[in-house]
């Protein structure tokens, strides 16, 4: 689990085929610090597990789906990414609850600066739009954010904003963003769950979780 509060800007320093999947080495100096075999890092949002390390680096291993999923899928040496390491029992929640699990990628659609802040339009595949709310939370590229604006439920291409501030524009990747980028996009979990929940109770037309022999016979 995770937080979303970048830790480190870290680089690619190769990429190498594995199987249907590839071997990624992360430049890390402060992830590794205290990283052993089988810990979790995130990637620019994707939780991957270490299978070795050095003083300032580690490998990991994307499978086939992480790859199709997520950004990762054209990683390259030199690109910069966003890293954080699993959260400690009784750590500050600073962010909200990142699983490391992508949804989807999204694209920059706009970048509209200010005097020292900017706003990120990333536009979302259709299935995730209703789980991206106004104030809510959602992770790009591994950083938790607050939703600004979102589009109308029945727009033809759905959007959402974000408002950066210069701290995280320095301290992630987010401040490289241009129009056209793709990003890694987790929607909250808290969302995914309650609409798996209204799934059930509208197939069912019972409440979730609801007994419906309750007060009845047996």
């Amino acid at each position: 689990m995770f937080t979303g509060i970048i830790e480190e800007l870290g680089s690619i320093t190769a990429v190498a085929p594995s199987g249907d999947g590839v071997r990624l080495t992360v430049r890390a100096p402060t992830a590794v610090s205290d990283a052993a075999h089988g810990d979790s890092i995130a990637v620019s949002g994707v939780c991957l597990t270490v299978v070795d390390q050095g003083a300032d680096w580690f490998t990991a291993d994307v499978m086939a789906q992480t790859l199709r999923m997520s950004t990762l899928d054209d990683a390259v040496a030199g690109r910069r990414v966003n890293l954080e390491r699993a959260m400690a029992a009784g750590d500050r929640l600073g962010g909200h609850i990142v699983q490391g699990h992508i949804d989807a990628t999204g694209t920059v659609a706009a970048v509209r600066p200010g005097d020292q802040w900017r706003v990120l339009r990333i536009g979302l595949p259709a299935p995730l739009a209703d789980l991206v709310v106004d104030k809510g939370s959602i992770a790009v590229d591994g950083v938790s954010l607050t939703v600004s604006a979102v589009s109308a439920p029945e727009a033809a291409e759905p959007w959402f904003e974000v408002s950066l501030i210069p701290e995280t524009l320095a301290a992630t990747t987010l401040g490289e963003r241009a129009a056209g980028d793709r990003v890694n996009l987790e929607t909250d979990i808290l969302a995914r769950h309650v609409r798996r929940m209204l799934a059930f109770t509208s197939a069912s037309g019972t409440p979730a979780g609801h007994d419906s022999n309750e007060g009845g016979s047996r």
